[in-house]
């Protein structure tokens, strides 16, 4: 589990619906989703471990009802690396036949290439000899085509994912220029409560443009005063709130000096205590499993993350799912 996989876990997850809307037009219109739909991690993992071929991406199975009553799998296979995997198209075909041999129903595959190589285009797999063949396709989105369209971007706005897309390609513009990243990732968040976006929608967007689009200490704590002037103007606090919570136990303060300081030192005892401070002071106590987990990791970039979720997490249940990830 990867820094970048996490938060494209997770909003895939809160954005399911807009997420097929904006990049799958065809396969949403045939999907009831007043019946809902169900994540299937479990199943998948089984059925990954069982044909593990190659690095793993982010990928979910879902299961979805479409409008005639019949009952779909969607296999979302969701490639967040910024480098071609020559082993993508294989490892799609892999989990495609090993999940409709699993359950004897109909499997979409679809595929999110996010990447930088504009000449990466995975959308098929296939074989052949002496008559026999076999050919596999499955659609494909590519965020780089974004750059160009931004019209269709601009047509689906209030989708979430949509500033999802956004958020992806400014951190890969200005991977290389801090000031530019601080001035498009406060545009970014702006632009959240222009378009109206519910305060949990707000929240839930933040967490992924924070995380992928993050700054140097200096510009960070620019960020933050910048915001909070914006929310007060607003009268919104809505991120500057957390932000509040933090300052008031010392724990973005963590994240400006201690990540920097104690955790690089590898003072790992320090990073643990940190991580439980943030969770004490937002949610009263940590529970005992939760400090646990908590002390068993020794990896200083999964608790740099663990203190981040801790801060902006909305509740135990999430963060739980955090801990159980960054185990994998």
């Amino acid at each position: 589990m990867t820094d970048t996989d996490s938060p494209w876990k997770e909003i895939l997850e809160h954005y399911f619906e807009p997420f097929m809307s904006l990049f799958f037009l065809e396969a949403h219109g045939e999907i009831d989703w007043e019946r809902g739909y169900e994540f299937l991690d479990k199943e998948l993992q089984q059925i990954t471990r069982e044909a593990e071929i190659g690095r793993r991406t982010v990928d979910k199975l879902v299961k979805v009802w479409l409008k005639d009553g019949k009952e779909a799998w969607v296999l979302v296979h969701m490639e967040v690396q910024s480098r071609e995997d020559l082993g993508f198209e294989e490892r799609m075909f892999v989990y495609h036949y090993r999940i409709f041999d699993r359950y004897r129903r109909q499997v979409v595959s679809l595929a999110v290439l996010a990447d930088e190589k504009e000449s990466w285009r995975p959308a098929e797999f296939s074989y052949g000899r002496w008559g026999c063949e076999m050919q596999f396709r499955f659609p494909v989105i590519k965020l780089l085509d974004f750059r160009k369209d931004t019209g269709r971007l601009q047509a689906a706005k209030g989708n979430p994912f949509a500033v999802v897309v956004d958020a992806h390609l400014l951190a890969m513009a200005t991977r290389r220029d801090a000031d530019s990243r601080l001035q498009s990732k406060f545009q970014l968040i702006k632009r959240l409560y222009m378009e109206g976006y519910r305060k949990q929608e707000i929240v839930d967007l933040f967490r992924f443009i924070d995380w992928i689009m993050d700054l140097p200490e200096g510009h960070e704590r620019l960020f933050w005063k910048e915001l909070a002037k914006y929310e007060e103007g607003k009268k919104m606090t809505y991120v500057t709130s957390v932000e509040r919570i933090g300052m008031e136990k010392g724990i973005q303060q963590g994240i400006q000096q201690g990540i920097q300081q104690g955790i690089q030192q590898g003072m790992l005892k320090e990073a643990r205590e940190m991580v439980q401070e943030a969770i004490s002071s937002r949610f009263g106590t940590v529970p005992e499993d939760i400090a646990g987990e908590i002390r068993r990791f020794e990896n200083k970039d999964i608790l740099r993350m663990l203190l981040r979720q801790a801060i902006v997490c909305s509740d135990l249940t999430v963060f739980r799912k955090m801990l159980k990830e960054a185990r994998c």
